[in-house]
């Protein structure tokens, strides 16, 4: 097994010798340094991985950081701190951080950092796409005008499937859902086939639990025939009734590992791309899927 040689930089003397112990024991090479001026005298010894505390006197990390990246671009840096601030984070990504953690950190957790650091670094990098790249155009989307009826949503969607099936595309109408659009042609919402089965529901199972007896209340004696009369009291019902009036954004340059995380915290089966602000397009899961299943297939 390569043994991997990092250069832990950080001025508190404490957790730096601290922590260089624990990763010698976990069969990591250490190269100790307390200041930015110390650590780049040091990088001739060849780091592999370069761990760099934000906060330090004299050259603080960042300074540090852009200095490491001008003379070795390819030596991945992963940011320490104590002020674990969004802003900073961000900063250290676009300087060319390859993570950022928050002190204090778990050592595992630094570990395999570290490792997928040194990986990345001596592997070629796989050239992911981003979010607009693999996302859905709006104007290949099903849109329907706000005030259209659930009776439009559904024609707009049998013409759809009817168009992808004529160009052999049945596989991507997989729980195709219905964009709603207003007056300037932004997204204000989505009908899904969930809202839709939601809307024929009978009302009183979203209202405050009714006096009657759960059996009355669930009995399929009384729900006989409600399926069909519930779909033709909504079919002429305006869309935005039933819509879901929230879709989550996600950036058009959003790495495919940031929607993944997305999709699964919020969680939400499709987000809404935008690029500098504007709507562009819809990602699905299935998008992510296939992205999957390129993967697999090529590996």
């Amino acid at each position: 097994m390569v043994k991997i040689k990092v250069l832990m930089v950080d001025d508190e003397e404490r957790f730096r010798t601290t922590t260089a112990k624990i990763l010698a024991r976990k069969g990591f090479e250490t190269i100790l340094a307390e200041s930015g001026e110390e650590a780049l005298d040091k990088l001739d010894q060849s780091p592999d991985v370069v761990i760099l505390d934000v906060k330090m006197s004299g050259l603080d990390g960042h300074a540090t950081l852009k200095i490491i990246k001008e003379r070795q671009p390819d030596t991945p840096v992963i940011m320490l701190t104590g002020h674990g601030d969004v802003p900073g984070a961000r900063k250290a990504y676009e300087t060319g951080a390859f993570d950022y953690l928050a002190k204090p950190c778990d050592v595992d957790l630094l570990s395999a950092k570290i490792q997928d650091a040194y990986e990345y670094a001596t592997k070629v990098a796989y050239i992911e796409k981003m979010a607009g790249d693999i996302m859905i155009p709006l104007e290949r989307y099903t849109r329907i005008d706000v005030n259209s009826t659930v009776r439009d949503a559904i024609a707009a969607l049998e013409t759809a499937m009817r168009e992808f099936l004529a160009t052999d595309r049945l596989m991507d109408t997989g729980h195709r859902s219905v964009l709603v659009t207003g007056p300037n042609n932004d997204v204000v919402g989505l009908l899904s086939p969930l809202d839709l089965i939601d809307a024929i529901r009978p009302e009183y199972l979203s209202a405050p639990k009714p006096s009657m007896a759960d059996t009355l209340q669930y009995s399929t004696m009384f729900w006989q025939g409600l399926f069909t009369s519930r779909v033709k009291e909504i079919v002429d019902k305006p869309v935005q009734t039933f819509m879901s009036d929230y879709l989550p954004v996600i950036d058009a340059q959003a790495n495919l590992m940031e929607v993944a995380n997305t999709m699964v915290t919020l969680p939400a089966r499709r987000m809404l791309v935008q690029d500098n602000g504007k709507d562009v397009g819809i990602v699905r899961e299935q998008e992510l899927f296939y992205e999957v299943a390129k993967i697999i297939s090529s590996s």
